[in-house]
């Protein structure tokens, strides 16, 4: 296997040994992709990986991804053996309730890990936005002779990564900006689940990533450390090009009877079968997770990382001291924190005219960005449509990694995984901007940024039949309560450019998740909120929902018939509507509500203040699909929204064909009061007689 002596077969195969009890004792796992890729990994960790256990966090270390999540035991073992704290214990609670070895890797939960994997292609698009922010904190920060950041991203991919699109869109755009400083071992078994990948995946992937622009090297043999250790070096002296090295593995190396095979793939090997393996491997047959005193102390990286720690801490400190007015710009930057007196640059605009929210929310993406360094993103192939251009910053290309603007293409999925990757990486506050309808392309990222808590700025245009013409291919009507549903995503629709400006400060605030800003194509007025119109300041729309006027003609307190209740462009028909009801004697109470998610989460004090639980008459108006808002209109209460597509027509005429006008929400508001009357009424004990 080796010439360097016994002690790197043993630690290969204590690395192995490791992940066949773990997947035995939890009765459930994949052995076989740790067994197939532990010498490629090992060689990776202990000759090349620049890493401190003791310190995870250390801005410089070298980025190490496992895309191929399913194999989370290689990374746990090469944790553990390297001295991150991660004790054997944790190692035999593989996959229990509250272990930290979950059945695939995820961030903040296991130290070490960079970021959460197992979708497949998912973590390749993730170190593609790894290696840009390396690239970016290099550019922005790095002085002649003060080197802060130039550190690699180090990524093991499997076959299943190399058949998904979305590894494709992001492998293709690395290739594009030359990320010369990524390196992704792929490792090529011929093997998923449903058996040889002949089945379906015949393609030759090394000249696929070439055509992209990559380095691509070939290792006949996965085992041979030596060869591994040659194109890694190869890899790291190509400065222009991201580089592919494709290992020929063997999935469930060492098992006589299962290596080459999907058996060894996704489940135990088995009692017998280990016991043969481990004599294969000369491991002890009567001990299980077996970690000798010489493969500990050989694999033992905490003092050769606090070292490197420790000599990045003194180059810091030298480049703090020559540069003491970047120091503290550079700090907030990497603690995910906004620099002082940032919200005196969110504008304000002139109330009585017409505004796009997308256009607001450019508008403020311009001010912020003035003030806010760090803010880095941009679009899809939208750049205009989605108002995601910072002005007079040129677009990162290769070579100019220090500008703001990054054009992905039409590359939804790739651009989701890239800005969760930037994230995760620190010093960036990512965005990135497509239409509201193609979420659904990058929804596995979406939902993978909430999972990890990760800051992203979604910018979603286009956001209603409102749109128009385009018609119901790009008109949504079920994302944006899907992207509701999605557990720790805030998604925010404001209902004008004050509220737009609001909810760019919401989204930058927001440390613990993501946040989607769901945006309008058309003009909506920019509401005047001086004393003389009654309705509400906007800071109320931080608690997601508000009382925007009340239900008096001119806004005064009057105790109101009924509750309207809107979000977006919707919240000026409820508007309108107030004003029909108002003159005919009604008294309505119109509640902007951007941010469903946000008004939930609010004391019940502020929730039962803004929508009154003794009001039963209530009317929600949203152009998308009604479920989700039965517990906001309650029983009496009318819903309407769109449980149809949309249709191609100018905009204001397929919202009016489909009921989102004035005339339709001050009758719907009449039949839930009727509604509510009735019940109480039949709810009314009977009088004694």
């Amino acid at each position: 296997m080796t010439n360097e002596g016994p002690i790197v077969e043993r630690a290969i195969n204590v690395i192995r040994g490791l992940a066949m009890d773990a997947v035995e004792k939890a009765n459930s796992g994949h052995p076989g992709m740790p067994m197939g890729t532990a010498a490629a990994a090992y060689t990776l960790w202990t000759r090349h990986l620049r890493h401190d256990p003791s310190d995870p966090q250390w801005p410089d270390r070298d980025r190490f991804v496992l895309s191929a999540g399913h194999g989370s035991m290689l990374l746990y073992a090469l944790l553990h053996l390297t001295g991150y704290d991660l004790p054997l214990a944790e190692i035999e609670r593989f996959r229990q309730w509250q272990s930290r070895t979950p059945g695939h890797p995820e961030y903040g939960h296991t130290p070490g890990v960079e970021t959460t994997t197992g979708p497949l292609g998912q973590g390749l698009g993730n170190a593609v936005g790894m290696a840009l922010a390396e690239r970016w904190m290099a550019a922005t920060w790095n002085r002649p002779g003060h080197e802060l950041f130039a550190h690699r991203t180090f990524v093991i991919a499997s076959d299943g990564d190399m058949m998904e699109g979305v590894q494709s869109e992001a492998a293709s755009l690395a290739g594009h900006l030359g990320l010369g400083r990524l390196v992704v071992l792929y490792d090529s078994n011929d093997i998923s689940i449903d058996g040889s990948t002949a089945l379906a995946f015949t393609e030759d992937v090394g000249r696929r990533y070439e055509a992209y622009g990559w380095q691509v090297q070939h290792v006949a043999d996965g085992n041979d450390v030596e060869a591994v250790d040659v194109a890694i070096r190869a890899a790291a002296e190509d400065g222009d090009r991201p580089s592919l090295i494709v290992l020929r593995t063997h999935i469930g190396f060492g098992s006589p009877n299962k290596h080459d095979s999907e058996a060894a793939h996704g489940s135990p090997l088995g009692e017998d079968e280990v016991r043969l393996s481990k004599e294969t491997l000369g491991l002890p047959v009567d001990r299980t997770f077996w970690v000798p005193d010489d493969v500990r102390e050989h694999m033992d990286a905490r003092a050769a990382g606090r070292a490197r720690a420790a000599e990045w801490r003194r180059r810091h400190d030298a480049w703090a001291a020559a540069f003491p007015d970047l120091a503290p710009a550079l700090a907030r930057s990497l603690a995910h924190e906004l620099p002082p007196g940032w919200r005196d640059a969110l504008p304000s605009f002139e109330s009585g005219r017409k505004m796009a929210t997308r256009k607001a929310s450019g508008a403020t993406l311009n001010a912020l960005a003035a003030r806010i360094p760090n803010l880095v993103g941009g679009s899809a192939d939208l750049t205009g449509s989605n108002n995601t251009e910072i002005d007079g910053d040129p677009a990162i290309q290769k070579g100019r990694y220090g500008a703001r603007q990054i054009h992905f293409g039409v590359r939804e999925h790739a651009m989701g995984a890239m800005l969760n990757g930037m994230s995760l990486h620190g010093g960036i506050r990512p965005f990135g901007g497509t239409f509201l309808i193609f979420s659904d392309y990058m929804r596995p990222a979406v939902r993978l940024a909430a999972l990890m808590g990760q800051p992203v700025t979604f910018v979603y245009t286009h956001d209603s039949i409102g749109l128009g013409e385009d018609g119901p291919t790009h008109q949504p009507v079920e994302q944006l309560m899907s992207l509701r549903l999605i557990p720790n995503m805030d998604v925010i629709r404001p209902a004008d450019a004050t509220e737009t400006a609001v909810a760019w400060a919401m989204a930058l605030e927001r440390t613990t998740g993501p946040t989607a800003l769901v945006l309008t194509r058309q003009g909506l007025p920019i509401l005047d909120r001086s004393d003389r119109t009654g309705l509400a300041d906007v800071a109320g729309a931080e608690h997601g929902g508000y009382i925007l006027i009340e239900a008096g003609r001119d806004g005064s307190a009057v105790e109101p018939d009924v509750l309207l209740i809107g979000t977006g462009s919707e919240v000026h028909v409820c508007l309108e509507a107030h004003g029909l009801l108002a003159a005919a004697g009604v008294a309505a109470r119109v509640v902007s509500m951007p941010s469903l998610n946000r008004f939930l989460d609010q004391p019940s004090e502020w929730r039962d203040r803004v929508l009154p639980p003794e009001i039963a008459a209530r009317v929600v108006v949203e152009a998308g699909v009604v479920l989700g808002w039965e517990s906001i209109a309650g029983p009496a209460g009318e819903i309407i929204g769109l449980d149809r597509f949309g249709a191609s027509a100018p905009g204001p005429v397929v919202l009016r064909e489909l009921g989102f006008t004035a005339e339709n929400v001050a009758a719907r508001a009449r039949a839930s009061i009727e509604r509510a009357a009735g019940n109480a009424m039949h709810a009314a004990p009977a009088a004694s007689s």
